[in-house]
């Protein structure tokens, strides 16, 4: 007869040698897959030979952006709180003028009491007025008492947009830029980063993200590859509007000189005298 402990033993072996077959099989079937990267891999480091087109001189085609309007003007109309104004936008319009032949206008809405003298003059003095089928975008900027920046555009189907970072972006798109997937989602992480922890968040956060800067600026020229992004607007308005500037460490110094040394960022600096 059995002793009933031994056969309890061996029952036991038993167990756990098929569960050690199991796991053996599950080992064996997990260096069959294709292994990923950590999340915490940096890609910074793949896009250095990333070929970023330039800004164009010529510009993009915006019909072929934006859809054909039957010849009318394609008009941007932008509300802003003059409280905080949305310096990368100021920005992004002088580069917009660079490119394209724009119309640009700065109204007050009747819920804001007064407005600065500069901010009323921020898009400068249009010394030329040509008849408006000659122009091919409009540029209208209303000082206005809301939350957050906010914009419409001519095209009936599109919804307002809302957000600093989301009007830049779109603003940008009108550039005509490419970029591959990792690129774009490094750019928009650092827009996010901008809006959210340089203006928005604690001084822990903001000296976390300037570190961060600081070693991304120490392999490129600019915050994503070799070519101006607007990552590199957005950020760099956070820091003047924030007054984070003076405390930015050595690589974020040197790019935010490369940022004043383009003329759309000289003449907003006007506006933070």
């Amino acid at each position: 007869e059995v002793d009933p402990s031994l056969q309890a033993l061996e029952s036991r072996q038993e167990e756990i040698l098929k569960r050690l077959y199991e796991l053996k099989s599950a080992v064996d079937g997990l260096s069959k897959m294709i292994q990923t990267p950590d999340a915490d891999f940096d890609v910074t480091n793949s896009i250095q030979t990333d070929e970023c087109s330039p800004l164009t001189t010529d510009g993009a085609d915006l019909d072929l952006m934006l859809g054909k309007d039957y010849g009318a003007l394609k008009d941007i109309v932008i509300n802003a709180n003059p409280s905080l104004p949305p310096l990368s936008l100021l920005v992004l319009h002088r580069l917009l003028c660079e490119r394209y032949k724009v119309l640009s206008a700065v109204h007050t809405h009747s819920s804001v009491r007064s407005v600065p003298e500069n901010l009323l003059k921020c898009f400068g003095e249009q010394t030329k007025k040509q008849p408006r089928h000659e122009y091919q975008l409009g540029f209208t900027l209303i000082w206005k008492d809301v939350p957050k920046p906010q914009m419409k555009f001519s095209i009936q189907t599109m919804c307002p947009v809302e957000g600093e970072g989301n009007i830049a972006r779109f603003l940008f798109s009108l550039f005509g830029q490419k970029y591959n997937a990792v690129t774009s989602t490094l750019i928009d992480s650092w827009v996010d980063t901008a809006i959210f922890q340089l203006k928005g968040g604690s001084s822990k956060e903001k000296g976390a993200v300037l570190r961060s800067m600081n070693a991304a600026l120490g392999k490129t020229a600019w915050l994503v590859g070799n070519e101006l992004t607007v990552a590199d607007v957005v950020a760099w308005c956070a820091l003047r509007q924030t007054g984070s500037a003076n405390a930015a460490p050595a690589n974020v110094q040197k790019w935010m000189k490369s940022c004043e040394n383009l003329a759309p960022f000289s003449s907003v600096m006007k506006l933070l005298k």
